[in-house]
């Protein structure tokens, strides 16, 4: 791999600790702190939010760890898919490459219409109303549109006011023409990724200054706020349990599908940015180092304060009344302190920006390192720009695909399956340690991932625990996905592999 990208068009090393540690930051906290929280605390775990923030980030940091030590041995693009190239084989290694594929599409796409939303709430605050209803672009606030996942009926607002009864588990056409700021956020940050990851980096650090600024004042001015009864009267209203078999619960974890392990899977989609972070291994100054710094450091740092703000938030406010949308905005509004709204909502913004960023940098990367390998044509996703040295093909057709689906599909559906597909890769990058431990003990490892076998199984266990608490239809969804991806494969990429000898 290492004398492929040497060969090869190589990307421009521009990174140090300190520049990959803010990138782990500013994937990391976004969507977890200012939206996921409220939705597990209020729908699957209540205050017991606070564990299944400490069971996910337990899992991450065994996997953190297996991350570290491949990509200081093998400091090229392409994360887990290069993990599984050089322990599992080609085949495996589509498959977590597909699958990273529709993790970083899928998750790109939700936080930029999450950024959208907020941005007409900070419209909102400042009279401005575009957005709303009767305003100028009212009719391009929203995707076409959407998906009743609950397991009823429900009574639905559409554009024009009128209200529409929808069965459960049905799709429905809202009224809306497209989400025009999911397409505006999503255009400028692909100019940004197109121009150079130093200008990336450095525009990461600024948002990323910005909303962990944000996040501390949460956590500093919530403590004063809290309630100790919201967590000692009903800690856990759902239990500690909640995982199932593809669906079906467990009687041995509490026989029901909501709990603090149901809330644990429901927020890893929150720490998916340390895996970001080994995406940008080609351009580390000096990834042996550096790498495993950026990976640790910014899961460790980003779990802190995840715990911190869960605790604070249901602190503040009953678990039964915290707004599923906006809970820290709200939370702050509920208690009396309705100037913080703002500053939440900005620091909501900066967040979920810099979230997108990190996304949409790491997706063309996995893009490079199918192609490398004769997976995906090279003349395309290989194409590296001559002056920024940059993917620049495959940024704007990223950039194309999360514009679309920001802004057309109803992305509520897909959360989970970016869950789902975050801790299958998880637990293959675990697997694959273990087996280069086996098949290639004497190979130099910069970085090696401790108490091993240990830490790598725990690593697998943990991932598999948390898929199996998510929804069935999760797994039928990654099942599809994946047959499609194995269909190009064979008609593609098998015949172009370079393991192929007519193809090398």
């Amino acid at each position: 791999m290492v004398g492929d990208m040497e060969k090869g068009h190589s990307l421009k090393r521009s990174l140090g600790p300190v520049s990959l540690t803010a990138l782990g930051v500013g994937a990391i906290i976004g969507t977890g702190i200012f939206v996921l929280v409220g939705k597990a605390a209020a729908n699957q775990a209540g205050p017991a939010i606070i564990l299944s923030f400490v069971v996910a980030g337990l899992a991450c940091v065994f996997a953190a760890l297996c991350y570290a030590e491949f990509a200081s041995m093998a400091p090229v693009a392409g994360s887990a898919y290069n993990y599984a190239y050089a322990t599992l084989g080609e085949l495996m290694a589509w498959i977590i490459g597909w699958d990273l594929i529709l993790e970083y599409a899928v998750a790109s796409s939700t936080v930029a219409h999450g950024w959208s939303k907020y941005l007409q709430k900070l419209l909102q605050q400042f009279g401005i109303t575009l957005f709303d209803k009767g305003g100028a672009l009212h009719l391009f606030s929203e995707a076409p549109f959407d998906y009743n996942s609950a397991r009823d009926a429900a009574n639905v607002t559409l554009a024009s006011g009128q209200t529409l009864n929808v069965a459960a588990g049905s799709f429905f056409a809202n009224g809306y023409w497209f989400d025009l700021p999911a397409i505006l956020i999503t255009a400028i940050v692909t100019a940004i990724l197109v121009r150079g990851v130093t200008e990336s980096a450095f525009t990461n650090a600024i948002m990323v200054s910005i909303k962990v600024s944000v996040v501390l004042f949460v956590i500093v001015a919530g403590i004063w706020y809290v309630n100790p009864e919201n967590w000692t009267k009903d800690f856990a209203p759902y239990g500690y349990g909640g995982i199932t078999f593809f669906g079906s619960p467990l009687e041995i974890f509490g026989g029901t599908d909501k709990g603090m392990m149901a809330g644990a899977a429901g927020v890893i989609f929150a720490y998916l940015g340390f895996d970001a972070v080994s995406t940008q291994a080609e351009e580390a100054k000096n990834p042996k180092r550096d790498l495993p710094i950026g990976i640790i450091g910014s899961l460790l740092i980003c779990t802190v304060l995840y715990i911190a703000v869960s605790a604070v938030l249901t602190g503040m406010v009953n678990y039964k009344e915290i707004d599923i949308n906006a809970p820290v905005a709200s939370a702050f509004e509920k208690v009396g302190f309705t100037s913080a709204q703002f500053i939440v909502t900005v620091g909501a913004i900066a967040g979920i920006t810099s979230v997108l960023l990190v996304m949409m940098m790491g997706q063309p990367r996995i893009f490079l390192a199918m192609a490398r390998d004769g997976l995906l044509p090279y003349s395309f996703f290989g194409a590296i720009h001559p002056k920024f040295q940059t993917p620049y093909k495959s940024t704007i057709l990223t950039g194309v695909i999360v514009a679309s689906a920001a802004s057309l599909l109803p992305l509520s559906i897909l959360a989970d399956l970016t869950n789902i597909g975050t801790l299958f890769a998880f637990a293959l990058v675990c697997a694959s340690v273990l087996i280069l431990r086996y098949t290639d003990p004497d190979r130099v490892r910069p970085f090696r991932c401790p108490l091993s076998p240990v830490f790598p199984s725990l690593g697998i266990i943990l991932c598999v625990l948390l898929m199996l608490s998510l929804p069935s239809e999760n797994w039928l969804r990654l099942v599809i996905w994946l047959f499609v991806g194995l269909v190009i494969y064979f008609a593609y990429g098998f015949w172009h592999s370079k393991l192929k000898p007519s193809a090398a």
